[in-house]
């Protein structure tokens, strides 16, 4: 097995787990590569990456057999984005704040590397989006977690029509709406008041962004099934957000046809970590805080 490492270049402290996790992985006989993120790491020794072969980012999943992310999940999803038509699978060292998608911390690596050697891994194909503007030409769209189509720099709310295999759903004025995979769910569409949805759901969630009326609430499809959003601005484009990450700027009114995208995510699964787990951890669900820490609130 080949392993290809894709670190967060601007993570501080990064270099030094680098170094340490290459003595780890030689130590065990397990060949490794880089994303040439690494020649961008901050006071890093430039000589210490010569010995090792050093590709594109965008070529990395083509020359190894899975990618190590380490970072935070905003970068596991570039690096997603990044290896989208090879299906390499990815593997998340959590460096940064949630984790959410990095299952593996940075303290347990040995118990990481045994796991690389035993090539035993527990893959998760986990659903993602293609997006294509139907208005005018552009690039094609991708997304692991969501896609969102918003107002952008526009101060006033957009008028939004829904239709779902061809049949009108709704119409109505918003600041923007979030279509997300059941991954996505517990992000951005979480926080507008958008359901959790367990990965292994095949589903496609839309979540209004504070429209202008209190019936219009999120909504869950199959994933197989596609849909279409007409964002009409009076300002001169609509923003469309893939992941938070790539931004596009469609000229109003805009149409933009959503569905599942044939290059899904295979992400590796810790064994040592629970879905429901990760939620009660990561996100507190279903967790009483008053009762956790009285003293946090002024309590005794």
């Amino acid at each position: 097995m080949k392993i290809g490492i894709s670190p967060n270049y601007l993570k501080n402290d990064i270099f030094d787990f680098i170094v340490s996790l290459v003595e780890k992985l030689k130590n065990a006989e397990i060949e490794f590569v880089f994303g040439d993120s690494v020649l961008k790491i901050k006071n890093s020794d430039k000589d210490f990456w010569k010995p090792y072969q050093v590709f594109k980012e965008e070529e990395l999943s083509e020359n190894c057999d899975i990618i190590v992310s380490i970072g935070g999940d905003g970068t596991l999803l570039q690096v997603a984005y990044n290896s989208r038509f090879t299906k390499t699978p990815l593997l998340g060292v959590n460096f940064g704040k949630l984790g959410y998608l990095a299952e593996f911390e940075t303290g347990k690596i040995d118990g990481l590397i045994n796991y690389l050697k035993k090539g035993n891994l527990i893959i998760e194909k986990r659903n993602a989006l293609d997006a294509a503007c139907v208005s005018e030409d552009c690039k094609q769209l991708y997304a692991i977690n969501d896609i969102v189509i918003d107002r952008g720099k526009y101060p006033k709310m957009i008028e939004i029509t829904i239709e779902i295999d061809n049949e009108y759903v709704s119409t109505f004025s918003a600041d923007g709406i979030i279509i997300a995979t059941p991954t996505g769910s517990t992000g951005y569409s979480l926080s507008t008041g958008g359901p959790i949805v367990n990965p292994q759901t095949e589903a496609i969630t839309l979540s209004p962004i504070s429209a202008h009326t209190l019936s219009m609430r999120p909504l869950v499809i199959s994933s197989n099934q596609t849909v279409v959003i007409k964002a009409t601005s009076l300002f001169k484009d609509v923003q469309v957000i893939c992941d938070g990450q790539r931004v596009s700027f469609l000229n109003s009114p805009a149409t933009i046809k959503i569905s599942k995208s044939k290059n899904d995510l295979r992400l590796v699964h810790n064994i040592d970590k629970h879905y429901f787990e990760i939620l009660r951890k990561k996100l507190y669900w279903g967790l009483d805080l008053r009762s956790v820490n009285n003293n946090a609130i002024g309590g005794k």
